[in-house]
């Protein structure tokens, strides 16, 4: 019965992680953002509510958040849900875009990490919440990432910058 329900963990963290990584039904964050002009970083087409800056940025930190809520009992949040948008339409400089792609990228590895730990008890409760599991935060950064990612493409397509 142990080698059934060690098969079974690894095979939930390996599903897990390909939801978090390898895009699945929807593109992967490397895709999605990849050869992105700079010139329409904080274009905004009619009727569109956000920028793909304003897109990318919610979506790292979103997943920070959510990161460091399933790791550190000391995190506070971002007051919602203006704490989770960026200031402005666009980023500031070409530093900037490159250093959110960097830290997402970062904290989308944490917690990649996170899930692939053995020691990971993916569903055990998160002592400091109100009945969250590790399992349950993964799948809601796989959810979130993946909803923001569909319409930073649809976006692409209505800036014409995409493949």
């Amino acid at each position: 019965m142990k080698a059934q329900s060690t098969a079974a963990d690894a095979s939930l963290r390996e599903h897990l992680v390909y939801m978090l990584a390898d895009g699945g039904a929807h593109v992967s964050f490397d895709t999605a953002v990849d050869r992105l002009p700079a010139s329409l970083r904080g274009a905004k087409p009619a009727k569109s509510p956000h920028t793909p800056w304003q897109i990318i940025e919610h979506m790292r930190i979103a997943q920070w958040d959510i990161l460091e809520f399933s790791r550190n009992a000391a995190h506070v949040s971002p007051d919602f849900p203006d704490g989770y948008w960026p200031n402005s339409a666009r980023p500031a400089s070409a530093r900037a875009w490159t250093e959110s792609l960097r830290r997402f990228r970062t904290d989308l590895k944490a917690m990649i990490a996170l899930v692939t730990d053995p020691s990971t008890d993916l569903f055990a409760r998160i002592p400091h919440g109100d009945g969250q599991t590790i399992l349950r935060e993964t799948l809601l950064v796989a959810d979130h990432n993946a909803y923001h990612l569909g319409q930073l493409v649809l976006l692409r397509k209505l800036l014409g910058a995409w493949q």
